[in-house]
């Protein structure tokens, strides 16, 4: 299952920067998962520094 971020994303890049397939992309508010390409390796989550990112 694709990983998905919540509203407590920072904006910061650490995720997007992580993902082996850049499946992560700049939102207007917040980055957004491409859930058709990720990998669902979690390299994402454990790089977050607020925790937003988890299992869909």
């Amino acid at each position: 299952m694709a990983y998905v971020i919540s509203d407590a994303c920072l904006s910061c890049g650490s995720c997007a920067d992580a993902c082996p397939v850049s499946a992560i992309s700049e939102g207007d508010t917040q980055y957004n998962i491409d859930a058709d390409a990720c990998l669902s390796c979690g390299a994402c989550a454990e790089v977050c520094p607020v925790s937003a990112i988890a299992e869909g």
